[in-house]
């Protein structure tokens, strides 16, 4: 029986249906548009993160993938980053560089002082407008980062500059992210190491002395200790006097090969690439069936330290078909002789020599004739933005030394393998391309990039060594 006190059902909305249809439409409406809008915010906010994963998988797809097909590589680089608009590439427009860099007004002694340049008197620099100083050829210019650095640097004001630029100069040091040391370090060496008597000290070891001496007066220096401050020192022999005093300094160079590693490293400097010696192979049609060297080397066989593995594999390598082992120097016709050697090559060596690093790499890479590099210790030019196994053969110097194993691996390099690497060689030769006036995206840019790459770190030692610097009582 039916419980009498239950009450009879009777509909929510006492009014009829599409009275509360309607009431029913309009509350729920406006949560929709909410939620449509924040929809739109959510995937706003997840797309960077997309690119982000999508970056890192380029960076790590490899040259061909797991069934052997050809895989395309897109380098997500610094300067792509954080390039300004495509018309400015043309042009240099000082709001938009990366980096602004002081220079200091240092006498022409340092620098185009050493090339014979002496002024009259009214300025420290040269009018390269009207005429640029000579740098010298020979062997004395794979060591000449400092002198294109400087002509940048000192054409970056000009009104009418059409090269573009990543650094611009700036007249307060307030402004600057780094200080630019004009020292010409590594032509000083190879010019003025020599002590002339009645002379004890070489000219040289002066200009060290002294530059430590004003370096460490100026109110630059003692703001940030000198961490901003960049001292070119290329050649592995410059600043051997002064290096430990101006430690805390940005240096570049061409390895870390002859410094202790609390006075270089790659966490605080920068690696440079040499200029290279031989000529561009301009208009390079030359592929894999016209290089009729298969192996090409040609040098100093007998050095130091790491090198000795050079004379290890002349003693291997000597007799093999299709190898060009030999001695040889850039004397009389060396240049042009090593230029049709590895523009007929297909794989030029660069064996570890008295340091770790050796010009023959950028040789090899405006020759389009694929690296081979053997040294273990050896540090490249923007690394951190470029992939170098896209275009070079990397191999153990343990592995080198066995008998028939340098000469398996390059014999198993199949066509298409060493024709993509030889494409991507003409695409990256404009990155160590050293020139005056400066072009997009060649070394003297590159290497500014690879500075402002740095700025952050730079900052952030200043800033945490400033902490207790205002209100320091014990100061």
């Amino acid at each position: 029986m039916a419980n009498s006190n239950i009450q009879p059902h009777r509909p929510v909305c006492p009014k009829p249906f599409f009275f509360c249809l309607t009431f029913l439409g309009l509350l729920v409406i406006p949560y929709l548009f909410f939620w449509v809008d924040s929809g739109k915010q959510v995937v706003s906010h997840v797309l960077p993160d997309e690119k982000i994963v999508s970056v890192i998988k380029n960076l790590n797809t490899p040259l061909r993938n797991h069934e052997g097909e050809s895989t395309l590589f897109k380098e997500s680089t610094f300067l792509h980053q954080h390039a300004p608009a495509d018309e400015e590439f043309t042009q240099c427009n000082p709001s938009n560089a990366l980096l602004k860099v002081f220079m200091y007004d240092l006498p022409p002694e340092f620098h185009f002082g050493i090339l014979g340049w002496h002024g009259d008197g009214k300025s420290v620099w040269p009018n390269i407008r009207a005429e640029v100083p000579h740098y010298p050829g020979g062997l004395h210019l794979q060591h000449s980062i400092d002198y294109w650095l400087t002509l940048d640097l000192l054409s970056s004001r000009f009104s009418d500059r059409s090269a573009p630029c990543s650094a611009v100069r700036v007249e307060d040091s307030r402004e600057a992210d780094v200080v630019f040391v004009p020292f010409f370090s590594s032509l000083s060496y190879n010019r003025h190491s020599k002590v002339n008597p009645p002379e004890t000290v070489s000219t040289n070891e002066l200009l060290q002395k002294k530059l430590v001496e004003f370096l460490t007066s100026q109110r630059e220096w003692k703001r940030s200790g000198g961490r901003d401050h960049i001292i070119m020192a290329h050649h592995p022999n410059s600043m051997l006097d002064a290096r430990m005093k101006l430690s805390p300094c940005m240096f570049v160079l061409s390895d870390f090969g002859r410094y202790f590693p609390h006075v270089a490293n790659v966490e605080k400097d920068i690696i440079a690439p040499y200029k290279h010696l031989i000529k561009t192979f301009v208009n390079d049609s030359f592929g894999f069936d016209d290089r009729s060297i298969l192996l090409y080397f040609q040098g100093g066989i007998h050095r130091k330290d790491g090198g000795s593995i050079r004379k290890q594999l002349f003693n291997l390598l000597k007799g093999e078909k299709s190898v060009h082992f030999a001695f040889g120097s850039l004397r009389e016709n060396g240049t042009d002789e090593a230029s049709r050697g590895m523009h007929s090559s297909k794989f030029c060596l660069n064996i570890a020599g008295d340091t770790p690093s050796s010009n023959r790499l950028f040789d090899a890479i405006a020759s389009h004739c694929v690296p081979v590099i053997i040294s273990d210790d050896i540090e490249l030019p923007y690394e951190d933005v470029l992939d170098y196994s896209k275009f070079c053969i990397f191999v153990r110097t343990f592995d080198a030394i066995k008998k028939g194993f340098l000469m398996t691996l390059i014999r198993s390099v199949s066509r298409e393998d060493w024709t993509q690497m030889w494409q991507r060689l003409k695409e990256v030769e404009g990155y160590f391309e050293f020139q005056y006036p400066s072009k997009k995206d060649d070394a003297v840019q590159m290497v500014w990039q690879a500075v402002a790459r740095k700025v952050p770190a730079i900052q952030l030692k200043a800033h945490r060594s400033s902490r207790f610097s205002r209100f320091d009582v014990h100061r």
